[in-house]
């Protein structure tokens, strides 16, 4: 019985810090998109500085960086999206990276980029990702000269993905990755308007909101109907 009583009262001091945060997001003042300098959290991290440093040498100045919640992944998109200041949850993408298991045997790598082992999909948290969309696309990018068996993508193991881009699973960002993989982003993406999106920040608890004009600019993905 106490032990019952003692996690009901962990759970409202959770809901409460987590409605605290809520409301301090709703009054103190957001990081905009139309602000003159990227605005960076208070603790300014390793991972913060050094991908700020890529951004704005890659042409990139209307972005910011946000420290969240521990358990901000347990949240309503709502709530996610009240907490950065998001204009809606569509605003709110995550970047997956696939794998193409039946490609040929010489095939090992990103070096190819129109063929490539590995892709990085970036897709909005509210669409539901099609990965047929994509190996349809790749087939066409490739003329039909690759046999469309040779195109099955799935997503690639977390150990892999680490691997790959140097981040954790929720902290993956096509932003500095240790591996140059081709970026798919989804087309939708590209018509959000107001065109700021956010996405991982390289961090599990930080993330990275950016104009869509120049992400597109800095980082040449393939844009894809793939949700």
């Amino acid at each position: 019985m106490e032990e019952a009583a003692a996690a009901e009262l962990e759970r409202l001091q959770i809901e409460i810090l987590r409605r605290i945060s809520l409301l301090e997001s709703s009054i103190l003042p957001q990081s905009s998109s139309s602000s003159s300098s990227p605005s960076l959290p208070d603790d300014e991290s390793e991972t913060v500085s050094r991908l700020s440093s890529i951004l704005r040498s890659g042409g990139v100045n209307d972005f910011c960086f946000k420290r969240v919640a521990s358990d901000y992944y347990d949240w309503s998109l709502e709530s996610r999206r009240v907490v950065l200041g998001a204009s809606s949850i569509d605003h709110l993408c995550k970047s997956i990276v696939l794998v193409n298991t039946q490609a040929s045997s010489n095939v090992l790598d990103c070096s190819d980029r129109n063929n490539s082992k590995y892709y990085l999909v970036v897709v909005q948290y509210s669409a539901r990702f099609s990965a047929d969309a994509v190996k349809n696309f790749l087939y066409s990018l490739n003329e039909g000269k690759i046999p469309k068996k040779r195109f099955n993508l799935r997503l690639a193991p977390e150990e892999t993905s680490n691997k790959l881009t140097g981040f954790e699973r929720n902290a993956v960002t096509c932003v500095g990755m240790k591996t140059n993989i081709p970026v798919i982003l989804d087309e939708a993406i590209t018509k959000l308007r107001p065109n700021f999106f956010w996405l991982g920040g390289g961090e599990i608890d930080l993330k990275l909101g950016v104009r869509t004009s120049e992400f597109l600019d800095f980082v040449k993905p393939f844009i894809v109907p793939c949700s």
